[in-house]
């Protein structure tokens, strides 16, 4: 009985040792609103969601532009989701799932993206171009425009 339960023990202390992938489920990035990035926001609003831009300047017309840098990661419910996939797996695999859960969740660790604002003379936002790292255009819809085509 001792012996079984110094068994069950090491392996059970064995899996907490292992648990890469439950750890890096939670501690993704968070999703970033953007929903701020609509026009007429505010540039105190977007600063307070995406903080300092990593540039700040003029276009060509003379409008303040930002320029932001985010990783766009997961919902709190993904996350958690995520946490609880790795979690089984790892107790129904005895801990071979970190095999193959710490790349995937080192490979899927949310989306690199720039941010473009433009703002008017009231320093509210007049335009947004979304990137992604490599600069390359992202669409973007607004999530609360209702005016959207059917």
């Amino acid at each position: 009985m001792i012996r079984n339960a110094k068994i069950a023990l090491l392996i059970l202390g064995g899996m907490l040792v292992a648990s890469c992938s439950p750890y890096m489920a939670l501690h993704q990035p968070g999703r970033m609103n953007l929903g701020v990035l609509r026009e007429g926001t505010p540039q105190s609003n977007v600063r307070v969601e995406f903080g300092t831009p990593v540039w700040t300047g003029k276009d060509d017309q003379g409008s303040d532009v930002d320029i932001y840098r985010f990783v766009q990661g997961y919902s709190g419910g993904a996350k958690a989701a995520r946490f609880v996939w790795h979690a089984a797996a790892d107790v129904f695999s005895i801990g071979l799932w970190e095999i193959f859960g710490t790349p995937i969740e080192s490979h899927f660790s949310g989306t690199k993206m720039n941010a473009v604002v433009t703002y008017d003379e009231q320093q509210k936002v007049k335009s947004i171009k979304l990137q992604d790292a490599d600069g390359k255009a992202i669409l973007f819809e607004d999530p609360h425009d209702t005016t959207s085509e059917e």
